[in-house]
């Protein structure tokens, strides 16, 4: 019983060091309104266009790309905000500090047997990968007084809490990520798509016997256009997203891997 209290902190930690929106489905539902309003009443609005339909400027360009550009464009604004988001949960879950230093910090520490000095840099520290830590080190101070399990058990405990801790934070660290990888494939298919019916469009007006209508002509040759541009930029801004902050998350991990790391060869060391 004893040693099974300090499993439950973890818990508590995760859900303030590193927060976030819990439910995308929201998100993906306003961009949505806010995309259709913008195509409705903003790009579609009359004076884009002169008297015969034909947009003046860009934004009336962008109207003529079809029903599909309000769906790339919810794409495209969902990844924005789900960036935005991960930017500010993963900056909480870092921590106030630098990690490589607060690595530092904790290693030199745990050298000197200052385990109390660990704690306080941990609760300067803030953060997941501190969370993590002072777990593992609560359970290194009830290691070091337990008396009845052996130098093995202690180790193998130690090695536990830390794998478990760091569980309960990886969850929250790559919560919404999976959204942004899909971004990244659908966006470019829902672009393809509004290309491939724009081509359509342009190919009926040239099969129409005799001259061809220039409007429809232009109509389908922009909807191509435009949905090709905004398919291509919502999976580029999806990649370079979601590469970067896993990149950041391989980062916190590898943090937490090495602390802990740190932990248990110290205690195996000086027990």
């Amino acid at each position: 019983m004893e040693a099974q209290k300090p499993t439950a902190q973890p818990k508590k930690s995760a859900k303030k060091n590193a927060p976030g929106i819990k439910n995308a489905a929201w998100v993906i539902v306003i961009c949505a309104c806010i995309a259709i309003c913008l195509f409705i009443f903003w790009f579609g609005n009359d004076m884009h266009f002169d008297e015969d339909g034909h947009p003046q400027n860009l934004w009336g360009t962008v109207y003529k790309g079809g029903f599909i550009v309000p769906v790339l464009q919810t794409l495209f604004l969902t990844v924005i905000v789900l960036a935005v988001e991960r930017y500010i949960a993963l900056s909480a879950a870092k921590g106030k500090g630098n990690i490589a230093k607060f690595v530092a910090g904790v290693k030199a520490c745990l050298e000197k047997k200052d385990i109390a000095g660990a704690r306080a840099l941990c609760a300067k520290q803030q953060g997941s990968v501190a969370a993590v830590v002072d777990s593992a080190l609560v359970r290194y101070a009830e290691m070091d007084q337990n008396t009845v399990l052996t130098k093995e058990q202690k180790i193998a405990t130690l090695q536990k809490q830390v794998e478990e801790a760091t569980a309960l934070e990886m969850p929250t660290l790559q919560q919404n990520l999976p959204i942004i990888a899909t971004m990244t494939t659908l966006g470019t298919l829902v672009g393809l798509l509004g290309t491939v019916l724009g081509m359509i469009k342009s190919f009926q007006a040239l099969s129409q016997s005799g001259a061809p209508d220039s409007t429809e002509l232009s109509t389908g040759i922009s909807e191509a256009l435009i949905n090709t541009a905004f398919g291509i930029a919502t999976g580029a801004f999806a990649v370079i997203f979601y590469n970067y902050y896993t990149n950041k998350i391989d980062n916190l991990t590898y943090a937490i891997d090495e602390i802990g790391f740190s932990i248990v060869q110290t205690f195996a060391a000086t027990h």
